[in-house]
């Protein structure tokens, strides 16, 4: 009787009324600064290191990715940035960094390097193609069934082990240990990097539609360097 009688009209007077008013305006404005801070624009990357910001040998211009290939966001940057290094013609230095939480992004990074061992296109390939399928793979064994379906269509056996000594799996830890280096806290984490530039030595893309514009400034900072 004295449960039901709480929810009785006459217990909700004008005094309970007010405070449930104020409760809920408190609420909503200690909400409202959470609700922005997702919305604002996500601070760039504290370098620690800049060892890694640099184009590779002979290149004036570059893009540097620290990804991970179980992680959305990476798969949505994926096509921009192939499209960006295949109109540009500069090199697109791809870093693992399998972020712990994840199950099996760590096997996909050392199932990469095993097939750049046949080709460094194959390898690349391979990531293009665990990205575009990633949303139908949520366990190693799937995985390891999407694997055996690329290797299948490149005409590629996969060994029993592809990694038995480690060697692979060496390669994805001093990537990993790499990004520590650099500062690395999310993925993917994107820079456009030059050499002999009047400009910036490294800028990082946090707004990726913006990724042509300023892959066009550090060609203009590099040219005739």
């Amino acid at each position: 009787m004295s449960q039901s009688s709480a929810f009785e009209p006459s217990v909700w007077t004008s005094r309970h009324r007010s405070n449930m008013f104020l409760s809920f305006a408190a609420i909503a404005l200690l909400a409202a600064p959470i609700a922005q801070a997702q919305f604002s624009a996500p601070a760039t990357t504290q370098v620690h290191d800049t060892t890694a910001l640099r184009p590779p040998a002979g290149a004036k211009v570059a893009i540097v990715e620290f990804e991970d290939m179980e992680c959305p966001d990476c798969a949505n940057a994926n096509p921009t940035l192939k499209d960006a290094a295949e109109k540009y013609h500069i090199p697109w230095v791809r870093h693992d960094f399998p972020l712990p939480q994840h199950n099996w992004s760590f096997q996909a990074a050392v199932n990469a390097r095993w097939f750049d061992t046949k080709s460094k296109k194959m390898g690349d390939d391979y990531r293009d193609y665990i990205f575009a399928n990633q949303r139908s793979i949520e366990t190693p064994l799937q995985l390891t069934q999407i694997t055996n379906k690329f290797a299948q269509a490149h005409s590629v056996a996969l060994p029993f082990a592809i990694d038995p000594q480690g060697k692979l799996a060496a390669l994805v830890k001093a990537d990993y240990a790499l990004g520590q280096r650099v500062g690395i806290e999310h993925t993917p984490t994107i820079w456009v990097v030059t050499a002999n530039s009047k400009g910036a030595p490294f800028v990082e893309v946090v707004d990726r539609s913006k990724l042509f514009q300023l892959i066009d400034q550090a060609i203009a900072d590099t040219r005739g360097h």
